[in-house]
């Protein structure tokens, strides 16, 4: 029982190891993008959708962050999409178009549901329908945008001739546990994503830092495929842009261009997000993508059960220590260069003593994103109901 536990964790875990030595090698092959305000004229326009519900207190600073960057005013407009919020969002909206007469707010209200469409898609759906720009950039609600954002979109678009950007996202940071350890967490997915995006063999990105042609939405076909699930607003939509256009996706890399957002208030909350994201984890329809997620779902699950049953075994405790050391040094290792880009190195101290949580939550989160529900802005969602 014993050797067959370490035999078969001691294999998978090669595989995630093999893994983490690619998108380290990845990530630092990437070249941070210089910010050249000589490289073309501002021409593109730019249409921000900011998809919200119940944000009212962080709408007011989401809007004026986009407002304060420097591109001129009549070549951005910015949409704020309703989603049936219960507070005060569309008032606060409201009251800032006094300082922002090009500020426009649509209400989901207004606009019955089309087909299948799911809550944040049809938000987008509805902003990008209404919009003008010729680019559709996207961000939430509980996010602030860097103020050469949309001069670094633009001069990116001209150098690269891309049809669809990702872009760095970070957690703001904080003192407690719950904080650090989702910074953390988001930072090995945020270099993950900019690793394999920047070498072409993931789609990967997030829909707080995100931008496309408006053109290319709609020759995808929007969301059609995916309308009924409640999340992928952002990673699924990446995934048909690829197929349909592989030479013509870009990543932004640049700190300059980062966005930043807030981590989760409480445990539960983490926990829902996640199963929120886990649960589109089986439809992308591609073997690669699965086989991935699914081989660090493994390697994470027998860790626990080696964890678990340490506890009962003690001959367990070396080969589980050893194998746990070996994970944690190779993601170490991938960490480096993304703490140091975003500012983050000295979380990397908490790491280590936080790895039991990461396995608790990636298996938990995994297993429920596929057979659970979760809770995300006052709505029950049934993961499996939406299939």
């Amino acid at each position: 029982m014993i050797n067959g536990w370490v035999w078969v964790t001691s294999i998978v875990l090669g595989g995630y190891v093999l893994l983490m030595a690619i998108y380290s090698y990845c990530y630092r092959r990437l070249k941070p993008f210089v910010n050249t305000s000589t490289i073309g004229e501002p021409a593109e326009h730019f249409s921000i959708l900011i998809p919200a519900r119940n944000e009212s207190a962080c709408i007011d600073a989401c809007i004026r962050s986009v407002y304060s960057n420097n591109y001129p005013s009549h070549l951005f407009e910015v949409l704020v999409i309703d989603d049936f919020s219960e507070d005060d969002t569309s008032q606060q909206v409201l009251a800032l178009q006094k300082d922002f007469p090009t500020l426009r707010l649509l209400s989901l209200h207004n606009f019955p549901a089309s087909g299948n469409s799911q809550f944040k898609k049809r938000a987008i759906e509805v902003g990008v329908g209404e919009s003008k720009g010729n680019w559709i950039v996207t961000t939430d609600a509980d996010s602030i945008v860097p103020n050469q954002w949309l001069v670094l979109l633009n001069n990116y678009i001209h150098l690269h001739q891309p049809v669809f950007i990702a872009a760095p996202v970070v957690f703001h940071s904080g003192s407690s546990i719950l904080s650090k350890f989702q910074e953390l967490d988001f930072l090995t997915m945020q270099g993950i994503t900019a690793a394999s995006v920047g070498a072409g063999f993931h789609s990967m990105c997030n829909g707080a830092n995100l931008a496309y042609k408006k053109e290319v939405f709609y020759k995808v076909g929007g969301f059609e495929g995916n309308q009924h699930l409640p999340t992928g607003d952002d990673m699924l939509l990446m995934h048909k842009v690829k197929k349909a256009f592989p030479e013509s996706i870009g990543y932004l890399y640049s700190n300059q261009a980062i966005v930043s957002t807030w981590p989760q208030k409480s445990w539960k909350e983490f926990l829902h997000q996640r199963i929120r994201w886990a649960s589109k984890a089986d439809s992308y329809n591609e073997p690669v993508i699965f086989s991935v997620l699914l081989g660090v779902w493994l390697v994470n699950a027998l860790l626990l059960i080696g964890m678990i049953a340490v506890f009962f075994d003690q001959r367990l405790l070396l080969p589980l220590l050893l194998l746990l050391g070996i994970k944690i040094f190779s993601e170490i290792i991938f960490l480096l260069p993304v703490t140091r880009f975003f500012k983050r190195k000295p979380l990397l101290i908490y790491f280590p003593f936080l790895q039991p949580l990461h396995l608790l939550y990636i298996v938990i989160a995994g297993w429920l994103g596929k057979f659970g529900s979760y809770e995300w802005k006052n709505r029950v969602i049934s993961a499996s109901s939406v299939r």
